[in-house]
C-alpha cells in the first residue's frame, strides 16, 4: 500500500483500499480491555446474607368479652363489674397504641338502654373497634 508517491501520473487517483491500521488499533484496544475486565466480572465474594421479609409486623389487638344478661348485668371478661367500673375500664382501654376488639354481648330480652349506654361508654373512651356477637337461627 503505497499513500505517497513521486510519480505524478498515478498520484491523483482515489485509494480504494481501505486503511486497515486504525481498525486493528481500535479492536487490540478492546480486546485489552475485555481481558482486564473479564475476570473481575466472574470473581465473586461467598457470603451468607441474613434472610428478612418485607412484611410488617403488626401486634395483635387485645380483645375485650362484654356481656350484659337479663337483668341489666355488665361482665367483663366473665367478671362482673359495675356500669362506672366498665367505663374507667374503657377509658384505660382507650389509652393504648393499640385499640383492643370489644366483642358485645347482649341478651334478648335486656333493654336497650343497657346496650346503649355500654356503646356510649366505649365511645367515649375512643374505642371504635365493637362487635356484636349473636347467635346464628338453629
Amino acid at each position: 500500500m503505497a499513500f505517497a508517491s513521486f510519480d505524478r501520473q498515478s498520484s491523483g487517483a482515489p485509494v480504494s483500499e481501505i486503511n486497515m491500521v486504525p481498525l486493528i488499533d481500535v479492536m487490540l484496544v478492546l480486546l485489552v480491555i475485555f481481558i482486564v475486565t473479564a475476570p473481575l466480572l466472574t470473581h465473586s465474594v461467598k457470603l451468607q446474607l441474613p434472610q428478612a421479609t418485607s412484611q410488617e409486623n403488626l401486634p395483635v389487638p387485645d380483645k375485650i368479652e362484654f356481656a350484659i344478661d337479663a337483668e341489666g348485668q355488665r361482665y367483663w371478661n366473665g367478671e362482673r363489674v359495675s356500669r362506672e367500673d366498665a367505663a374507667a375500664r374503657f377509658q384505660a382501654e382507650g389509652l393504648k397504641p393499640v385499640q383492643p376488639e370489644v366483642h358485645l354481648r347482649a341478651d334478648q330480652d335486656v333493654p336497650y338502654r343497657h346496650v346503649a349506654q355500654t356503646l356510649a361508654d366505649a365511645s367515649k373512651a375512643g374505642l371504635s373497634k365493637v362487635g356484636f356477637v349473636s347467635q346464628p337461627d338453629q
